[in-house]
């Protein structure tokens, strides 16, 4: 039989995918710097803390579906345009980030 030569993975070209709320936050805070508004008016107006609301923008915080949507409503976003524009920007990723090598074996 042959000898077993150890499978080395190549270098990663890329760092890890991004967690979902760290996505989330990324978009509120664009949005929201789009807008020109501050953290504190968009937190009034969502009925949550500012430090919660930069706590969620800085993807460290991952909010309820209702918090979500209180937010992205105070926006002017509704939830499922958040995820779309995330599912979108992930697609356009994928096919510009190649994952490497691929091995199969038998």
């Amino acid at each position: 039989m042959g000898d077993v030569l150890p499978f080395k993975p190549a270098t990663p070209t890329t760092t890890e995918e991004p967690l979902w709320r760290e996505l989330v936050g990324t978009r509120l805070r664009d949005r929201r710097h789009e807008r020109g508004e501050r953290l504190v008016d968009v937190a009034e107006r969502a009925g949550v803390s500012s430090q919660y609301l930069s706590e969620v923008e800085r993807g460290l915080k991952d909010p309820s579906s209702e918090i979500l949507s209180a937010v992205a409503g105070a926006l002017g976003l509704s939830v499922r345009e958040i995820a779309g524009g995330i599912a979108h920007d992930l697609r356009a990723g994928l096919r510009a980030d190649p994952r490497g090598p691929l091995c199969l074996a038998a």
